[in-house]
């Protein structure tokens, strides 16, 4: 693997458009682990790998993102594109973000319907799986290393940790306590946090109030625009509308990412809707899981198989393309609202010593998040079945001892000799781990 310290982190260099098309298509194309390992494979190609951005730029928008409602990793990725290249590099790498892995589920969902085998696909992206984990451990490894300099700031990643963890806090509140802590600190004891005395110069540029009100204002009409002809056209009772109408409010209140709401979703979808069954929803959830983009591209699943299932007055397969179009529509633009209206504040927000403060401890509170997300992965890959322990107001998600799958393991292990061990980039230690899945499938079948 390339070394960051090749790259000065103080002088990022901006690529060409074309050049960021291409990034951006190969970590669309890329994306698997969830937001985890998203957010490794971003920060492995565009700080480390080409030091397009720096390291406290990824992390102070890494930051802004949490407190974001929908995918953080694809935030993250449309708001590296806007750095780089305005809103057309915002627009090229968030729709790269999740255009792959939307046509891979797109193709799944209907393959699905049509209840065709898809066993090859599930034990190919198996192994896939076990090496985004490794993928994801070194991520952890690097950030942490790069992010937590002073005993404060490792206090804080832990006990973010533990919040997620043990007492399953939404992370909105994690993140916002560590900023309190980091806002009061800076204003005492500054160097707790490895800052100066001094605040930073004043930004030169105006505050962009019009920008932002203009670009929400446009925003909305476009995110309505399909809605309001879904209504005019078929209806308040046709599925579409209520496919729209429900992934419209969850998109503005999946705070913490998708793993967040899931359950409220499955539940709504399955209970209130009966758009399908509770086992097809987890299936919905597995092929998400293990295909590149935002897991919650499930959602994508879940519209199609509802529009194929009452398309009237279209065909099922109409019915459910557009109904899969529909729920990535009003999922996905919501995102690049947030990004194109409030990206302008993010830089202006880290001027004042009290406000880096804040991020700074901010910025110790996502390596906890991080920690969280790649434990929480890393169970659900090497354990088939996960049990909660409740005690007094925590709880753990601990996995059943008897459901370890050591083939995954093994390809883990194997993922993480080649990364650590051999310097092997992604591609080949994906290309590598996925004959893998698919051999032991074959032979342990």
């Amino acid at each position: 693997m390339h070394n960051a310290s090749s790259v000065p982190v103080s002088s990022p260099v901006t690529p060409s458009f074309d050049e960021l098309v291409r990034v951006s298509l190969r970590i669309g194309c890329l994306s698997f682990g969830g937001p985890a390992g998203q957010i490794a494979l971003m920060h492995r190609e565009i700080v480390e790998e080409r030091g397009w951005i720096s390291e406290e730029q990824f992390l102070q928008a890494l930051n802004f993102c949490h407190f974001l409602p929908g995918p953080e990793a694809q935030q993250l990725a449309t708001w590296i594109g806007w750095k780089l290249h305005g809103m057309r590099g915002g627009f090229a790498m968030g729709l790269l973000f999740v255009i792959p892995g939307a046509l891979v589920i797109l193709a799944l969902s209907m393959l699905y319907a049509l209840a065709a085998d898809l066993h090859w696909f599930a034990a190919l992206f198996t192994g896939i799986k076990a090496a985004v984990l490794a993928i994801v451990v070194q991520a952890l490894i690097r950030i942490a290393g790069r992010a937590l300099k002073t005993p404060l700031q490792k206090a804080l990643a832990v006990g973010a940790f533990i919040a997620l963890a043990v007492f399953s806090l939404p992370f909105p509140l994690v993140v916002l306590g560590a900023g309190v802590i980091g806002f009061a600190t800076a204003a005492a004891r500054p160097e707790l946090l490895g800052l100066s005395n001094a605040d930073g110069p004043a930004p030169a540029s105006k505050r962009p109030w019009a920008m932002t009100i203009r670009t929400i204002a446009t925003g909305a009409v476009l995110w309505a625009a399909p809605m309001i002809a879904v209504l005019a056209l078929l209806g308040s009772d046709h599925v579409l509308w209520k496919v729209g109408l429900f992934f419209s409010k969850l998109a503005v209140v999946t705070f913490g990412g998708a793993y967040a709401v899931l359950s409220y979703m499955a539940q709504q979808a399955v209970d209130t809707y009966g758009w399908l069954r509770a086992g097809e929803m987890a299936d919905g959830l597995g092929l998400a899981e293990t295909t590149p983009g935002p897991l919650i591209m499930v959602t994508q699943f879940v519209g199609y198989l509802a529009g194929f299932r009452a398309p009237e007055p279209f065909s099922p397969m109409v019915g459910g393309l557009l109904a899969a179009a529909l729920t990535t529509w009003v999922t996905f633009v919501p995102c690049f609202i947030w990004i194109f209206a409030f990206a302008p504040w993010i830089e202006r927000l880290g001027n004042a010593r009290k406000l880096k403060g804040g991020l700074a401890a901010i910025t110790a509170a996502v390596v906890g998040v991080i920690a969280n997300l790649t434990l929480w992965f890393a169970i659900h890959v090497l354990f088939r079945e996960t049990r909660d322990v409740a005690f007094g107001p925590a709880s753990l998600s601990l996995p059943v001892l008897q459901s370890f799958d050591w083939r995954l393991a093994a390809i883990a292990a194997l993922a993480a000799f080649l990364i650590f061990r051999m310097r092997k980039g992604i591609l080949t230690v994906l290309a590598i781990c996925a004959a893998a899945g698919l051999a032991a499938a074959l032979v342990w079948s």
